[in-house]
């Protein structure tokens, strides 16, 4: 029996998951990724099967703990957005040689065109360097579909599988057809050979070359997958096309129902080579069309040889940086474009802003009050809804790197002789990766002033709980900051004199000393507000 349900990328994904059988899903919330663990919370089918289903302190946590379910012998899922596969990357690189038990997918959505990130990264070199399978949908109903299909792949090849999605997939709606039934979950026995789980050196090589000696059959079944595919086409124009993930939907727009092009469907990795080679002998050139960096286009270089004409990113065909767009992409294939796509004239701009109400707000009045007072002071700041403080009309911070780096940056600049160094950084971000780097200054004795901006929630990604809510003073304390340099305030107008009073004291102090402003994000506590007015209504 089936269903028919209209779904985002993200929703496509945890509901094929959930009808997959799986046992847990573990995530850090991360723009374009957070829907997939927040559909699986709210699903009857959750509470019913009791899959766990909590959020995790960062991605590296999230991927070891799916590790762990796996090792035990249960279906998991790992969410995270792109930059998250960097912090995860130790154990995800690693899971390839211990192999799994319990089939394991790793999803990871990478943002072109940087929405709501810091970088463009692309996924799928991180798969080929680990020597895993790689899936990518083209649509809500392949993710949907190759949900089941990558746990059959992982536990028959005792592997990990990561599956790579993109903004636009993961973020847009289609009608999907699903199961109205969903597998069992099962548990299959402790792994026969316990040694591949420990990686001594010695196991490790021999871990490692057999992963070597399954890539080939890892290969093969690219090529075989259904999902992969080589359609032909009248080649009118001698142009193949090699088609990745979502940049399929947008050929198949731009041919607008005509199979005028040879196309070489991409939904799995390794590349086929010999689907590659057999495009390659019915054309005079290739066009690579994908989401991302030129990863396959790179690759396709490789196999064809110099001399055989490629296009696509690396070329200029096709934008260098930024998404696809179907206008883009038709124009690359020399398709006449109705240019849908077009930026927008006349629109007057919306930069992103702090919430009215928001507690950064008047931390970031505070800390300018007093900031402007030492001709030096650089403030160091962190990934959040604060890291918006680089804008008008607070222009409060000097730097935004990555999760964590205010506190350790702070640090080296003390080091070098910046006084004052300040770090701010949100309650979510210090469990993430902010807390070790806070030990670090506390055992170099390092004078920075740590502001940890506390609005009981991971606001950024829409309000998911916080890892360290209601526990950082006692964090502090046992990272070793003197008790008397662990200042809470409350971050309201009427209360400013008492925190840029805060702020000057700790700021000469010769130390590790840490302000914690601390008030509820403004939309999660009217979100709490509204929902206790329907209770005494009902």
């Amino acid at each position: 029996m089936t269903d028919k349900k209209l779904l985002l990328g993200d929703e496509a994904i945890a509901l094929g998951a959930l009808h997959a059988g799986i046992k847990g899903v573990y995530a850090y919330p991360g723009t374009p990724s957070t829907e997939i663990t927040e559909y699986i919370q709210k699903h009857p089918l959750t509470r019913e099967r009791g899959v766990h289903n909590t959020w995790c302190t960062n991605e590296k946590t999230a991927m070891e703990a799916a590790l762990g379910m796996s090792y035990a012998g249960c279906r998991a899922i790992v969410c995270m957005k792109h930059v998250g596969l960097n912090v995860a990357a130790d154990a995800f690189v690693n899971s390839a040689m211990t192999g799994v038990n319990g089939g394991l997918i790793v999803i990871v959505a990478d943002d072109p065109s940087m929405h709501s990130s810091q970088n463009e990264q692309d996924s799928r070199f991180y798969g080929k360097f680990s020597l895993m399978p790689i899936l990518e949908p083209a649509s809500q109903q392949e993710a949907y579909d190759l949900m089941p299909y990558g746990f059959e792949l992982s536990e028959k090849q005792k592997l990990p599988v990561l599956m790579r999605i993109t903004t636009r997939m993961a973020h847009s709606r289609a009608a999907v057809t699903v199961k109205t039934e969903a597998q069992p979950i099962q548990q299959l026995p402790f792994a026969k050979d316990p040694a591949s789980w420990v990686l001594l050196p010695a196991n490790a090589r021999r871990q490692y070359a057999a992963l070597i000696e399954k890539q080939a059959e890892l290969e093969s079944l690219s090529a075989q997958g259904h999902h992969t595919r080589l359609e032909s086409g009248s080649n009118s124009k001698g142009i193949g096309i090699i088609a990745c993930g979502i940049g399929y939907n947008y050929v198949k727009e731009a041919e607008g129902g005509h199979d005028d092009f040879p196309v070489l469907k991409i939904a799995q990795y390794p590349l086929p080579s010999t689907l590659i080679h057999e495009l390659a002998a019915q054309c005079r050139e290739i066009l690579v069309v994908e989401d991302g960096q030129p990863f396959v286009e790179e690759q396709v270089h490789a196999l064809l040889g110099a001399d055989y004409p490629i296009k696509g990113r690396l070329t200029g065909d096709l934008p260098r940086t930024g998404e696809l767009t179907p206008d883009n992409v038709a124009a690359a294939m020399g398709v006449a474009s109705k240019r849908f796509f077009e930026a927008p004239k006349n629109l007057v701009p919306r930069p992103p802003a702090l919430c009215q109400g928001c507690g950064h707000r008047d931390v970031y009045n505070a800390l300018n009050e007093v900031v402007r007072e030492y001709p030096d002071a650089r403030v160091f700041a962190d990934i959040g809804c604060y890291t918006l403080g680089a804008l008008p009309p607070f222009r409060a911070i000097d730097s935004c790197v990555d999760m964590g780096a205010s506190i350790t940056m702070a640090k080296g600049a003390a080091d070098a002789g910046l006084f004052p160094a300040i770090a701010v950084i949100g309650d979510s971000t210090f469990t993430h990766s902010g807390m070790t780097g806070l030990l670090d200054a506390v055992n170099d004795k390092a004078n920075i002033t740590v502001v940890i901006s506390d609005n009981l929630t991971t606001a950024m990604t829409g309000g998911q709980d916080s890892a360290g809510t209601n526990k950082f003073e006692a964090i502090c304390l046992g990272l070793g900051v003197e008790p008397e340099h662990v200042r809470v305030v409350v971050p309201l107008p009427k209360n400013m004199e008492e925190i840029t009073r805060v702020i000057r004291e700790e700021i000469e102090y010769n130390g590790v000393s840490v302000i914690i402003p601390r008030r509820e994000c403004i939309q999660t506590l009217n979100r709490k507000l509204k929902q206790k007015r329907k209770e005494q209504q009902a």
